[in-house]
């Protein structure tokens, strides 16, 4: 302890937050208020942390959760008692739906003041329900608790937020006046006799042994046996979580030799051009021809898909096997169409799947490749020239993003059409998107979150409205170390929702589900200092996107575009897809 004659608060406090240090947690995402006083003092006081203030609460959860994503460490969340601890509920949600390590340090009131009427008070306890892994709520620091049980409190956040399925806990902490660190207060080097072997260590009090899934070689033996009994079949790739899984699983489909179907969050849509890979399947899916094709077994390994075409295709499909390999034991199986589930380290099981292969070449791959190549040109005949919209701007941003760069996708219309349009032949970029709810909220403050993990650039990809809804956050733009690109593709209201039936119904379209705003996003660049530039053209845009990419600080870039102009180039492109390929 830095000073021992201080505040029995302040020296549990200090205990949390270096003890978080020493379960290697040291990023630290702290919202300003009272109660909290304590914590934030003993995290911004350890050389050892991270920290970055947010004042919205809600921005610095998804922060946390971006970070999560992109470096697969928890970050620390600290607020204030009342609806501050409320406002982390979005992205707690997303977390515990994605499996992604979040810490939450929530300050509370003292017991005598609940059910009292106390100010800025509410049941803090058990507010996230289901959606954490662990919760625990930490007394009032007192001397009559040693202080190995804030050690072991801590250690066990720490494994629990980690170890499989990973997700967000919680650790309600109370704190009775005064909240501030005297200058001057009681000795505490009695109190902390007892932890003197831990403070000399520098290791946690409690460690954790790793947790994994082992393997079942059996299963694994019987799964390569009837795989290589199968003459076709689809390799489909979900959400990969980094390079090592990514690499595992392009070695299994080359032995495999089906064909390939990687979804934009793979890591394997883009900048991967491989004999087996389709990158175009689910606009080829759009096909009648697709209909008769012969599938009898699929293999899915990682997280769910964006594609709604190849979960229907895969639903109606006369499948005889659907093996789906993941490391976390939930059932993601929508269409209940699974006939096999493996729990694994999805790097291991390939590997170990992967010797176990006869090399083999499925009889529809060259098809399928040719196909995809065709989608391809029809989309850059069709999509690329002088006019910028969405489509455009998503094959623009996957062709020219930097090599040492990463990519954040909003939900929505965006994350779609760079699955749909993205340019193969790009660079192989990390690539996030908050799909374990799908929700718009908090996608700057993700994205600013995954370049704080990566410690690279980020070029964000997002709508209007998803940019309206996180505004806030570009006051964390405006602190990021690591720049952001925000290309905002703004069509004046909800662009998928164009694109559903109730687009039909135009007396409550519009101002209901359009939601038109006649917003522009210059002012708000300024207002929060960040530059800004507005192409009218394709060319504008490569060349200010390459310019903003190398510029070194955040940039806005606004790209203006018509709703039901991008319906029309959505229906062509589609046309022309199936006209093609049903010509074949």
């Amino acid at each position: 302890m830095k000073n021992k004659k201080t505040s029995i608060n302040a020296v549990w406090a200090d205990l949390m937050v270096e003890e978080f240090v020493r379960n290697q947690i040291d990023c630290f995402c702290l919202s300003p208020g009272s109660r909290c006083t304590p914590l934030t003092v003993a995290a911004t006081s350890n050389k050892n942390v991270d920290a970055v203030m947010h004042y919205d609460e809600r921005g610095a959860a998804f922060h946390a959760l971006g970070y999560a994503r992109a470096s697969g460490k928890p970050a620390v969340l600290v607020c204030t008692s009342g609806t501050a601890v409320a406002n982390y509920l979005p992205a707690v949600v997303e977390a515990s739906m994605d499996m992604m390590p979040m810490v939450i340090l929530s300050a509370d009131r003292p017991p005598e003041l609940h059910e009292s009427g106390a100010n800025q008070t509410i049941v803090q306890d058990r507010i996230f329900g289901d959606y954490v892994r662990w919760q625990c709520r930490m007394p009032c620091p007192t001397e009559e608790i040693e202080p190995r049980f804030v050690l072991t409190t801590v250690d066990q956040a720490a494994y629990r937020a980690r170890c499989t399925p990973a997700g967000p806990v919680h650790i309600n902490c109370m704190f009775r006046e005064p909240l501030s660190p005297p200058d001057e207060g009681p000795d505490f080097s009695t109190y902390l006799d007892g932890v003197e072997g831990w403070r000399d260590s520098g290791v946690p009090a409690t460690a954790y042994g790793q947790s994994r899934n082992c393997l079942n070689n059996e299963q694994l033996k019987q799964l390569a046996a009837f795989i290589n009994n199968e003459d076709s079949g689809f390799l489909v790739v979900g959400r990969l979580a980094d390079e090592r899984e990514r690499e595992a699983v392009l070695g299994l489909s080359r032995r495999l030799g089906w064909p390939t179907l990687p979804d934009v969050l793979s890591g394997l849509r883009l900048g991967v051009e491989d004999d087996h890979i389709v990158p175009y399947y689910e606009l080829i899916l759009l096909a009648e021809l697709q209909k008769s094709m012969s599938v009898r077994s699929v293999v899915h390994i990682g997280g769910q898909v964006v594609s709604k075409k190849l979960l229907q295709f895969l639903g109606q499909a006369p499948l005889e096997n659907y093996i789906r390999i993941a490391n976390y034991p939930y059932r993601h199986d929508p269409k209940h169409s699974v006939t096999l589930r493996i729990e694994s380290d999805i790097a291991e099981a390939c590997d170990a799947l992967r010797v176990m292969l006869e090399p083999s070449m499925d009889i529809n791959v060259l098809a399928l490749k040719e196909q995809s190549t065709a989608v391809g040109k029809i989309i850059s005949d069709l999509v690329l020239g002088e006019a910028l919209n969405g489509p455009a701007v998503a094959r623009l941003v996957s062709r020219y993003v930097a090599a040492e760069a990463a990519l954040f996708v909003a939900n929505s219309l965006a994350v779609r059409e760079m699955d749909w349009f993205a340019e193969p032949r790009g660079h192989r970029v990390p690539t996030g998107c908050n799909r374990g709810a799908s929700g718009i909220d908090g996608t700057i403050a993700s994205a600013v979150g995954f370049a704080r993990g990566l410690n690279r650039q980020v070029t964000l990809l997002i709508g209007d409205l998803a940019a309206l809804h996180d505004l806030n956050s570009l006051a964390l733009v405006k602190k990021s170390a690591q720049p952001l690109i925000i290309v905002i593709v703004n069509n004046n209201g909800g662009g998928l929702f164009s694109f559903l039936s109730i687009a039909r119904k135009k007396e409550c379209f519009e101002p209901y589900f359009g939601t038109p705003h006649d917003l522009t996003f210059e002012n708000a660049a300024k207002m929060f200092q960040v530059a800004y530039h507005h192409p009218t053209t394709q060319q504008e845009f490569v060349s200010m996107y390459n310019a903003a990419q190398k510029a070194g600080h955040s940039t806005i870039i606004e790209v203006t575009t018509d709703r039901a102009e991008t319906i029309a180039l959505h229906q062509r492109i589609f046309g022309g897809v199936v006209a093609a390929l049903e010509q074949e």
